[in-house]
């Protein structure tokens, strides 16, 4: 096994900018791209490699092959042998519908078996004055929000949050939400593509159609009662070769920003796949076999079975894994020093 690259898969958005074209030099055109799936293995888009041995394969079909190679111990089993998570960049030109994601029951239930989808963003860039909507305004209930919808008054319950580049904000099932203009983030979800429209600005397509609304499945999702942290500061811990903050860790996934000035272990106990993506500067994954690049915009599959990977150089990444909370953040955190008093930063999100 080695570390493996992809070709991302850009999706048109209405919504959709240049700041992936500007920001990460790729050829796209004029057209209005939104998303870039990053890494993927879903019905609606499974990464093609674009690297070594097995490149033109899809992720889906390694997965096939090599599943407990790619995947790790930790993940992989007779029950559970796809793949867990997706990487989206996502490039916000004006505003998103307000939305929600359902939970996993639900999910499973309505759509076909689908995932449920809690994702976070990390912002990468952002105009001046960004701004999100996160969460409902405090007391506002079921009633209250159906009313402002069949009224054309959603903006009455809104709260909405600004947000600046290297900001961190966590949205679980549930949750109404909605990314404003002038924004890239890189998003880390489940593996799933359901979303449920709420408003959508009362836009239209280029052909004069608006785009199908969700309501009433979601106001079967959304969480009313549910209080939500602004942002997340994380937990920034000192290693050699650079530093770490840790972001979240909840039972889906974590998330951790490393940036590197040398050469830093990517150790974490040999039985789970890891995703990096570099959002800033560049520098070498290095391997027991070799090395391959990473450059500012990549992103990269680090096999559970990969030996001994570090990363080489200075460069800025986003690294995303599901977790052992206790053997992969716990622990390790109480080893290096930090007390009980420091995790409470973090043991937030450990839902």
């Amino acid at each position: 096994m080695y570390p493996l690259l992809f070709y991302p898969i850009h999706m048109e958005r209405i919504w959709g900018g240049n700041k992936l074209k500007v920001n990460f030099a790729r050829e796209l055109g004029d057209k209005p791209i939104g998303e870039s799936w990053e890494l993927a293995c879903h019905k609606n888009g499974n990464s093609i490699i674009s690297n070594g041995y097995f490149k033109g394969k899809s992720l889906g079909d390694l997965i096939s092959d090599y599943g407990q190679e790619i995947l790790g111990s930790a993940i992989y089993n007779d029950r559970y042998n796809k793949f867990p998570l997706l990487v989206k960049l996502i490039d916000a030109r004006d505003w998103l519908s307000v939305q929600v994601h359902p939970n996993d029951n639900y999910a499973c239930e309505f759509e076909n078996g689908e995932l449920g989808k809690t994702e976070a963003w990390y912002i990468i860039d952002a105009i001046e004055d960004a701004r999100i909507v996160y969460g409902l305004k405090e007391g506002i209930s079921k009633k209250d929000f159906r009313a402002c919808v069949d009224k054309n008054r959603i903006g009455d319950c809104l709260k909405e949050l600004k947000v600046k580049a290297g900001d961190v904000v966590y949205i679980p099932a549930g949750m109404v939400h909605a990314l404003g203009e002038g924004i890239l983030v890189y998003e880390i979800q489940q593996s799933s593509d359901t979303t449920y429209r709420i408003y959508d600005w009362d836009r239209v397509d280029r052909h004069g159609h608006k785009r199908d609304l969700h309501v009433e499945k979601a106001m079967d999702v959304i969480s009313f009662n549910s209080k939500y942290q602004d942002k997340i500061r994380g937990l920034r811990v000192k290693e050699d070769g650079g530093d770490r903050t840790v972001y979240i860790a909840n039972r889906y996934f974590a998330v951790e920003r490393l940036i590197t000035s040398g050469s830093m272990s990517l150790a974490l106990d040999g039985k789970r796949f890891q995703i990096l993506t570099c959002i800033d500067g560049s520098g070498d994954l290095v391997y027991k076999k070799g090395s391959i690049r990473l450059n500012k915009g990549s992103s990269c599959l680090v096999p559970a079975s990969l030996s001994e990977p570090s990363l080489k150089g200075n460069l800025s990444v986003i690294r995303s894994y599901v977790p052992d909370r206790e053997k992969n953040l716990i622990k390790p955190l109480l080893l290096k020093g930090y007390l009980e008093s420091d995790l409470e930063q973090i043991a937030a999100l450990f839902d």
